[in-house]
């Protein structure tokens, strides 16, 4: 019996030294990927800070373009009011030139016309005067 009892707690011992080197072994495999998984995370995170720090710069230079907007848009407005006014000067404008150009083109119609009625009138009286 003191045999059996001797294996019994050699098998124990073995049984248990196995075990303590399987959690070893897991402890230090979780060592490992923890640092691994701290070290890509630290990355991330510094990464992420950068990114933080860009979209800080982005977002204050859009800042400052908005508040140019008004005074564009300001000035856009100013613009399109000149144009306006440019705009009806030229169709006016333009509506003078076509009643000079209608008025000359009449003109010179009943020019034509009249020197047409004027030929034809003497016409008659030079073949009168003629024959």
């Amino acid at each position: 019996m003191p045999t059996v009892l001797l294996i019994l707690i050699l098998l124990g011992a073995l049984i248990s030294s196995v075990t303590a080197f399987r959690a070893l072994g897991a402890y230090l495999r979780f060592r490992r990927t923890r640092a691994a998984f701290q070290g890509e995370v630290t990355d991330e995170v510094a990464r992420l800070a950068a990114r933080t720090n860009e979209l800080e710069s982005s977002l204050s230079a859009l800042e400052a373009r908005a508040a140019e907007l008004p005074i564009q848009i300001s000035e856009l407005q100013q613009s399109l009011t000149t144009l306006q006014v440019l705009t009806r000067a030229l169709g006016n404008s333009l509506r003078q030139v076509q009643k000079v150009l209608s008025y000359n083109a009449l003109k010179a119609l009943s020019a034509a016309r009249i020197g047409r009625v004027l030929q034809t009138a003497s016409a008659p009286k030079d073949t009168q005067r003629s024959g």
